[in-house]
């Protein structure tokens, strides 16, 4: 990412754009091979959206909802890759940075929630990150008995600070500012380029490359096992089912059964807390394919590279192979390998020999905490306050649902590589993709603070926003205690795919502007075809971002909503009226 000087970009993009003159002349597939050599952007957002949300929103889809969510990431990355199109057609043919734009020639009002949302976003997402490598170095790469509130690390801490909350959290408050200042060094050491970072760079993908390749072999591996895996339910999964949002999947009905008939309060308490979960997971998927962050970062790198309007075929290209097929391919193995080991499965500590109806626990299992924790909240619930106590049905439902951590996830490696080995790739995996992943989170905030305060990138301005997400990222145990440290990654993900629609609403208002695009703007079949994906990808994302902040806000998160879409018509009424005064005073 080492920065070249203006006159060296200069020149190698007007030999991109000769080159990509030269193979049109020539028909398609000297056009194919000459997109394939210039592709780039595409493999930086591809490195952004594989990180380790989603490697955990692909997890937790499999344990799930097993095969019968695989339609979900390839929707939402058509989604937005439909969207990132329009974003680099509007950045290309104008040259504007589209922060500037959107102030300009849609509404500032717009703009200003898109940017804001965009360092937000990168906060929000920091935080599962240092929490996903606390959870690999706790559970898979170092010695679980330095961890934790008895671990030899809290109990220094505390004898060293006397009691206190912060000493309980020591461990994860030392892990976070390690990497904390790690991924500072790397981050400001991007425009000054060297042979370290390159092998540090060199070094993560090869690492990320490896737990992906190993999910591949484990989806082969299981393929020629014994049990096999069902290709016929993967491929009905891939058919979209909206009614995922408000049912089970069906495997979970017979266990649901076991619990009582329909209208049973417990079978219903049951079935609900399933659908809250698939939705959540569903939502955390959604939102990992295409973040608003990364809505931001790809005009952005555009830009940065040089290209123009004669580069737009090159960036749809770009996107639809460099982003799509690698993520599609990674994330669908990682979902097949979840729902074949963990989905209705008994996790470690819990075991029912075939035909009986009592499970069998290890109250000193790893997993019997989050299991009582789970039933307690069944007694704890309004409708089964007076009900009997939890059936043994409903026992084996709930330790079917403790939500598994790193540690579980693991295992899913464990047909290819062993228990032993599957601990280090996936561990080691994983915190590749956390340091890759916060490096770049902390580049977006630098870029967008810089942005907003009219600062080059690169500048003083541009290093202190970097540590906007770095620093918020540290506080994530301030924020999350839940009892799975993996799971953070998906809830993190549902409040980002809530800002989601900030940005697919406004580029498609930016993408019909007159005013900004000119002769570029679609017209005719083309543009009415554009059109229709682009609305149709906003509306799905802004239904569901509805729909969740209905679910985890009620009333008072919809009066918000309400209120500041007013408030944006308010201000494009205004801007109307004004320019349309201004046009009848110059006339006259």
């Amino acid at each position: 990412m080492a920065v070249s000087s203006s006159g060296s970009v200069a020149s190698a993009v007007e030999s991109d754009r000769q080159l990509l003159a030269d193979a049109e002349s020539k028909g398609l597939g000297a056009r194919l091979g000459a997109y394939t050599k210039l592709s780039g952007p595409g493999w930086v957002q591809s490195a952004v959206t594989l990180g380790g949300g989603s490697l955990g929103s692909a997890l937790y889809l499999g344990v799930l909802g097993g095969y019968s969510l695989m339609w979900l990431q390839p929707l939402a990355m058509i989604m937005g890759v439909i969207m990132l199109s329009v974003i680099g057609y509007v950045t290309l043919s104008t040259g504007e940075r589209p922060f500037v734009a959107i102030n300009k020639h849609v509404n500032p009002l717009l703009g200003w929630s898109w940017a804001i949302a965009v360092a937000l976003a990168n906060v929000i997402w920091c935080m599962p990150q240092h929490s996903l490598s606390y959870s690999v170095l706790s559970q898979n790469l170092l010695p679980s008995s330095l961890f934790g509130e008895t671990g030899s690390l809290a109990t220094w801490a505390t004898g060293a600070m006397g009691e206190s909350g912060f000493a309980l959290n020591f461990d994860k408050a030392l892990i976070a500012g390690v990497i904390l200042v790690l991924c500072t060094i790397i981050t400001w050491s991007y425009d000054r380029g060297s042979w370290g970072l390159k092998l540090y760079e060199t070094f993560l993908k090869i690492v990320v490359a490896l737990i992906v390749l190993c999910f591949f072999g484990v989806v082969i591996r299981l393929s020629f096992s014994s049990e096999g895996i069902d290709w016929g339910a993967i491929c009905a999964g891939l058919v979209p089912d909206f009614g995922a949002l408000f049912r089970p999947a069906d495997s979970f009905v017979p266990l649901l059964d076991a619990v009582g008939p329909s209208g049973d309060p417990a079978r219903e308490y049951w079935s609900n807390y399933i659908v809250a979960q698939q939705n959540d997971v569903i939502i955390a998927a959604a939102a990992t394919a295409v973040g608003i962050n990364m809505t931001f970062l790809y005009p952005y790198t555009l830009l940065r590279k040089g290209w123009t309007k004669e580069f737009r075929g090159l960036s749809v290209f770009d996107l639809s192979t460099s982003m799509f097929i690698p993520f599609i391919l990674a994330t669908g193995c990682v979902v097949i390998a979840a729902a074949a080991q963990f989905h209705t499965k008994l996790p470690a500590g819990f075991s029912m020999e075939e035909g009986a109806e009592t499970l069998t626990i290890d109250e000193e299992g790893p997993k019997y905490g989050a299991f009582e924790k789970l039933l307690a909240e069944r007694s704890a619930a309004e409708a089964l306050a007076e009900a009997d106590e939890p059936s043994d049905a409903e026992r084996t439902l709930a330790a079917m649902l403790v939500k598994r951590d790193a540690l579980d996830l693991a295992e899913a490696l464990e047909p290819l590589t062993g228990k032993t080995i599957a601990n280090y790739v996936f561990g080691f995996g994983v915190l590749a993709m956390v340091l890759s992943t916060i490096s770049v989170l902390m580049l977006m905030s630098g870029t967008v603070i810089a942005e907003i305060l009219n600062y080059p990138p690169g500048g003083l301005a541009h290093k202190v926003g970097t540590l906007v997400a770095g620093v918020g990222g540290v506080m994530w145990p301030v924020f999350w205690a839940g009892e799975s440290k993996f799971y953070m990654s998906v809830v993190a993900s549902v409040f980002g795919f809530m800002l989601l629609p900030f940005a697919y609403i406004t580029f498609s208002w930016l993408l019909n502007s007159k005013a900004l695009l000119g002769d570029a703007m679609p017209r005719g079949g083309k543009g009415l075809m554009i059109n229709l994906l682009v609305f149709a990808s906003a509306t799905l994302t802004t239904i569901g971002a509805v729909y969740k902040i209905w679910e985890k806000l009620q009333v008072g998160g919809i009066v918000v909503l309400a209120a500041f879409v007013l408030l944006v018509l308010a201000v494009a009424v205004n801007r109307r009226n004004t320019r349309l005064q201004e046009e009848a005073q110059a006339a006259a």
